[in-house]
């Protein structure tokens, strides 16, 4: 099927007629009236009712909504992908959550470009939910993510055992600090703790919060791995009798996409598990 009729599928459901689609893309209504004739001939399937209103989709095209997305979406992991760089037999993609980037992204990314050289090497950085549904797509090859779906086809593997712990700043303790791990994480922090439910101040981004109490001081939920350094140093402690929640990390890959590189690749991660000592998240780039 022409990507072109997605993507102009897409517009009007966005747009919410064909002719304000038809502006968007820069083309004639008439262009897009044939584009949707076209798709929906091909489909065998009514996608829109037209009125004078604009365009309204059907349930076949609420359907066909997630299929053209999808669609599009691999298109342009294609386009971006292709052609390889000189020198390499194809690419890895590998995934991970924003608050893993440092330091287990980060070393896992240095052992694949050590140890598997041939590879090129796509990154991405995203919340759970984005990259498990790359991984479904077939764009991503493997992701770490905190809350897994056990989708079918794919394998699902915890790689770390963590637990979130609350933490404050020796020399300055309040203010609490509200850190969003997810929605699990949400309904069983406020189950425990309904007084701080709605704490005055809030982060979606675990290292963002961290860096804040270091510089602001206050106390909020982290992982253990990550202010073990800090409490070891006493700039932390524990806050007595609160409250832990387990918080593991998981490692999921498309068992379609499964090889020989790939799981040389999984290994990799698992040895960078064992071999990383400093969690603190702290970057000290070269000046």
């Amino acid at each position: 099927m022409d990507i072109e009729l997605a993507r102009t599928f897409l517009e009007i459901t966005r747009c919410g007629s064909l002719a304000a689609a038809a502006e968007k893309l820069h083309v004639t209504q008439t262009a897009i009236t044939a584009r949707v004739k076209n798709l929906e001939s091909q489909l065998g399937s009514t996608l829109f009712i037209r009125n004078r209103a604009g365009a309204r989709l059907t349930a076949d095209g609420e359907a066909f909504v997630v299929y053209a997305n999808q669609l599009l979406q691999t298109w342009e992991a294609a386009k971006r992908d292709l052609p390889l760089p000189d020198g390499y037999r194809n690419v890895l993609h590998i995934g991970g959550e924003v608050s893993l980037c440092n330091p287990l992204m980060l070393g896992w990314a240095q052992a694949l470009r050590e140890h598997i050289p041939g590879y090129a090497l796509r990154t991405e950085m995203r919340e759970g939910d984005y990259l498990l549904r790359q991984l479904e797509l077939g764009v991503l090859d493997a992701a770490l993510v905190f809350q897994p779906q056990y989708w079918p086809g794919l394998q699902v593997e915890q790689v770390l055992e963590e637990k979130l712990i609350l933490v404050q700043l020796v020399s300055k303790p309040d203010p609490y600090v509200y850190i969003d791990w997810g929605p699990g994480f949400r309904q069983q922090h406020d189950a425990a703790l309904p007084d701080k439910a709605r704490a005055a101040l809030s982060f979606n981004l675990g290292p963002l919060a961290l860096q804040y109490i270091l510089e602001n001081g206050g106390a909020g939920y982290f992982r253990t791995r990550v202010v073990q350094s800090y409490l070891d140093s006493g700039v932390m402690q524990r806050v007595p009798k609160a409250p832990e929640f387990s918080f593991p990390t998981y490692l999921v890959y498309s068992r379609a996409r499964d090889s020989a590189v790939l799981q040389q690749a999984l290994a990799l991660l698992r040895d960078v598990v064992k071999a990383e000592s400093d969690w603190s998240q702290r970057w000290d780039p070269l000046i």
